[in-house]
């Protein structure tokens, strides 16, 4: 293993972007979109079986438990293998097997209290201790009830991941999304719904700038500096995954809060308004949430100019558990509220996929523009993401020089989702979306039978709902805000369009 000797500065200073809203630019020499974990899980073990040298994995959760590939229950694993797919046994092979490999696994501390109900994961742990070139830390460098949301991972720094999807359960799925589907168990064996969600990896220069970003968190978590990495010459790509991009350069843009002595960077939320901006058709998206001021603010700012482009959010029925349902669905509702009550209103509108009468829980964050420009990373569409939480997206930019030849592999990503939502054939899309002139109109036509697309549609609010949407208590845009309501005006601050749009649609409910 070629190593170079530690810059501490390089290392543990990552501050400086290179323009505004992007921290670096890298070339990759080959990308995709890896959609659902049924084949990103897959291909992430076939990628771990080339390295030689360091995997890094770096995310929210965690867990040993889960099958990579071969199946979700115990009985129905494959032994025709020479190695497990468990994760916990497979990170134990891969150490056993490669005597130059080293392991790093960087885990959101919160996380540690789900370790009460899973038992078997003391056991991996223990299991993995004699294993000196594995090691697992806990990620607490963050102030009071800010989380660490990265998904990111690196191998032999020359093949990366960045995205949406966590090695942990619940995780597992296909594009298929069905209803009912046996494979979609957890580690216990409880069955659990239809789960949408995806990662771009990557190989090329990119992978040694995640490197650094990765490397740099986990000296903030505690641990003993990383040496960099020459990055292998040869090719660590999963064998039979087509690569949508060829030598294309890869933007990465970063959340983090202000902690210590670090300062804050908040690059993703001037990325997001930089890309509303930029749009001139459409904008397509999947977000787990729908919460941000500051992205609503935008996407009403284009609404109010002339012929402005079509924006389309897909988007889960509720979020996942009461508390986030309480932060996050009631702001929701207030803020489509205002975008539907604003200028060209009617350019905007947020979808919730279904399989039969069962909703498909949406965690994937993806932003296309125009076919032109592709965002895949961590960072939901709330304030959270875009001020509290440590986050980090890549997109590629069509426009920019050397990557025009892109723009056709976005444009089929876009019609490849829509189609999949809607229970639509791929290559009908195009003919399909000329004929009906806009992606909604699409979407009300269509009639994929099991799968479709339902229009949200805001509910009414009792006045502690609505409080609580206000407040950005529970959704704060700093940390310092964590337990101060309405910090700054709240959601609806006074002399915004938001605040403006909010006091016209109380005075018409009180007419």
């Amino acid at each position: 293993m070629s190593e170079e000797p530690v810059d501490p500065k390089r290392v543990t200073r990552l501050d400086e972007g290179v323009e505004p809203g992007v921290w670096r630019y890298a070339k990759a020499e080959r990308a995709t979109v890896v959609i659902d974990a049924a084949d990103y899980f897959a291909a992430m073990q076939a990628a771990m079986l080339k390295a030689r040298h360091r995997i890094f994995l770096v995310g929210w959760d965690f867990d040993t438990r889960i099958h990579l590939a071969d199946g979700r229950r115990w009985w129905q694993r494959s032994y025709r293998d020479e190695y497990p797919s468990r994760l916990g046994s497979f990170i134990a092979w891969l150490s056993r097997n490669r005597p130059m490999m080293e392991i790093r696994i960087l885990k959101w501390s919160f996380g540690v209290f789900k370790f009460a109900m899973r038992g078997s994961m003391w056991a991996d742990l223990i299991r993995w201790a004699p294993h000196r070139r594995i090691d697992f830390k806990f990620d607490s460098a963050h102030p009071v009830g800010c989380s660490h949301h990265q998904k990111i991972a690196v191998l032999d720094s020359r093949l990366a991941v960045c995205g949406g999807i966590d090695m942990t359960v619940r995780r597992w799925d296909t594009r298929e999304h069905k209803e009912v589907d046996e494979r979609r168990t957890t580690p216990r064996g409880a069955e659990y719904g239809p789960w949408h969600d995806a990662s771009m990896m990557m190989e090329g220069d990119v992978a040694e700038a995640l490197s650094d970003l990765g490397r740099d968190r986990w000296i903030k978590a505690g641990g003993v500096p990383l040496l960099p990495l020459n990055p292998r010459e040869e090719s660590l790509w999963p064998d039979g995954l087509r690569a949508g991009f060829e030598n294309v350069e890869i933007g990465v843009a970063r959340t983090c809060s202000a902690y210590r002595d670090w300062e804050e960077v908040k690059e993703i939320a001037e990325l997001f308004v930089a890309h509303i901006k930029r749009a001139k058709r459409h904008i397509y998206a999947e977000s787990q949430y729908f919460a941000s001021r500051v992205v609503a603010e935008a996407i009403m700012e284009r609404l109010a100019e002339p012929d402005p482009p079509e924006i389309v959010i897909v988007h889960p029925d509720h979020a996942d558990g009461w508390l986030e349902q309480q932060a996050m669905d009631h702001a929701r509702a207030e803020l489509v509220r205002c975008i539907e009550e604003a200028p060209n209103g009617d350019r905007f509108s947020i979808w919730c996929p279904f399989t039969g009468e069962t909703p498909i829980y949406v965690h994937a964050k993806i932003m296309i523009v125009d076919d032109e420009i592709l965002r895949i990373g961590s960072a939901n569409l709330n304030n959270r993401s875009l001020g509290l939480d440590s986050e980090c997206d890549v997109f590629i930019d069509s426009a920019r020089e050397g990557n025009s030849h892109a723009a056709g592999e976005i444009g089929r990503i876009r019609r490849s989702l829509l189609a999949e939502h809607c229970g639509l054939e791929e290559d009908e899309m195009p003919e399909l979306l000329e004929r009906h002139g806009s992606m909604a109109a699409l979407i009300e036509a269509s009639d994929g039978g099991e799968r479709k697309l339902r229009r949200y549609v805001p509910p009414e609010l009792d006045a502690v709902q609505e409080t609580i949407a206000e407040s950005q208590m529970l959704d704060p845009e700093a940390p310092d805000a964590m337990f101060e309501p309405f910090a700054q005006g709240g959601l609806f601050r006074k002399g915004s369009r938001l605040g403006r749009i909010r006091a016209r649609l109380r005075r018409k409910k009180k007419s």
